[in-house]
């Protein structure tokens, strides 16, 4: 593993941590108009990027004769990408830090102890929404960009800086880094190591889920809950069937020998999470009710295998409902008699399958030895949640390795915080990888 280059940390030194904080103190004040939950909020990004290009473009090439090469991407107004070049001398040689987007999830003011949407400053914790996912990483790379185009090191490697829009929402596409890929706006970003700032806890994820939404409609037939041998119990029939598809799903996607190897904190699962029905009174059985959940599937197991799996323990149940366990000496899913049976029909939401970070790759090897270097110790680890967009640029031929310097622990919380101390440990895990590859 190749040594770091001195003079490279000597030039871009440590994080200015007054120039951080204030710098996000603006982001975390534009949250509240960058809350992502369609329709009723669409975040206008365009509130980050401007504090962005005000930190940046007295070092662009366009406005300050400086060397960074900025540039504002949009596909819908107000919804910005920012791009930021700082050249290198070796043709090829790149390092890039993607994944800082400007959007956030939605706050409720009255669930918190403080204003989510104002920054406010405990002791090394800087709190708010967005410090930790994901505008403290958004002002951390702005900062070393900026520190870049201030001290103009002679580097070999081309280091990209890619702030996207729309991250926190997967349902509307063509906004942010899908269209930069799409438009071929990244494909430089190929020859090196790709660098996803936006995970927690300053180690490598190395392994992220997949995820398969999926609705089980169960029809019966609506009677007097009195006379319950008159009905099909739907309630009943979920609850049975989904014993069933559970059992079959976790023997046919048993845990992987694989997820040992890259630390998946639970293999894949599947699960309801909701229960909806028409109403009615509780004197009565509905006709139909519909369960929903997700599967999440650790990355070495297909998407669409599982999907029709499921499909086929549907398909299985519903021509065998008659041996399906029941409930009470009553409880039937078949009446002869009126010629009905219960049935069950499986749908599913958008899917996306889960990513296996190349632990070959020179990015890999990067990553971990400053992490070692700066944080003390290295242990990559690996969780089910899903991070779509970076399967997509994985399967485009990027060397994604992703990692964070927030805390999982407010990821997506109230009262959400990141350390500052943190952050000044996550710009010197940047410095570090710029001087490893400088070496290499």
């Amino acid at each position: 593993m190749a040594s770091s280059c001195p003079w490279v940390k000597d030039w871009l030194g440590e994080l200015d941590k007054q120039s951080f904080t204030a710098l996000l103190s603006k982001l975390i004040g534009e949250s509240k108009f960058v809350q992502n939950n369609p329709p009723d909020l669409i975040p206008e990004e365009d509130r980050i990027v401007k504090h962005v290009l005000d930190s940046l473009l007295p070092f662009s090439t366009t406005t300050g004769g400086g060397p960074l090469v900025v540039r504002h991407v949009s596909y819908h107004p107000n919804r910005g990408n920012v791009i930021v070049e700082y050249p290198g001398t070796v043709p090829g040689k790149v390092l890039s830090f993607v994944g800082m987007h400007m959007d956030v999830v939605t706050a409720d003011p009255s669930d918190w102890e403080f204003d989510p949407f104002s920054m406010s400053i405990d002791g090394d914790k800087l709190r708010g929404r967005g410090t930790t996912d994901c505008l403290g990483h958004v002002a951390l790379v702005t900062e070393l960009m900026k520190r870049l185009g201030e001290t103009k090191p002679n580097l070999k490697s081309t280091v990209v800086a890619v702030f996207i829009a729309s991250e926190e929402n997967s349902s509307i596409t063509g906004v942010g880094v899908d269209a930069l890929v799409k438009d071929g706006l990244l494909n430089k970003l190929k020859d090196g190591p790709l660098l996803w700032i936006d995970t927690a806890d300053k180690q490598p994820c190395i392994g992220t889920g997949g995820i398969i939404p999926w609705n089980l409609k169960v029809t019966g037939k609506l009677f007097h809950s009195g006379l319950p041998h008159k009905a099909i119990n739907p309630l009943e029939l979920a609850m049975e069937a989904l014993k069933v598809i559970q059992s079959r799903f976790y023997r046919d996607f048993p845990p992987h020998p694989k997820e040992e190897i890259y630390g998946f904190a639970t293999p894949s699962t599947m699960k309801p999470t909701q229960w909806s029905y028409p109403g009615g009174g509780i004197n009565q059985i509905p006709y139909e009710c519909t369960i929903s959940g997700d599967v999440r599937l650790t990355p070495f197991y297909d998407v669409t295998d599982v999907m029709k799996k499921l499909e086929g323990y549907v398909s299985d149940i519903n021509e065998n409902i008659e041996k399906l366990d029941s409930r009470g000496p009553v409880s039937k899913y078949v009446l002869p008699d009126e010629n009905l049976r219960g049935r069950l029909g499986i749908s599913f939401n958008e899917a996306s399958g889960g990513v296996a970070c190349n632990l070959e790759s020179r990015g890999f090897h990067v990553l971990c030895k400053a992490t070692e270097e700066i944080v003390g110790h290295v242990k990559p680890y690996s969780i089910t949640g899903t991070l779509p967009l970076i399967r997509e640029l994985q399967n485009e031929g990027f060397d994604v390795q992703t990692t964070g310097y927030g805390l999982m622990a407010t990821y997506h919380a109230k009262n959400e915080y990141c350390l500052l101390s943190d952050m000044c440990q996550g710009y010197k895990v940047f410095v570090s990888i710029i001087a490893q590859l400088e070496d290499g």
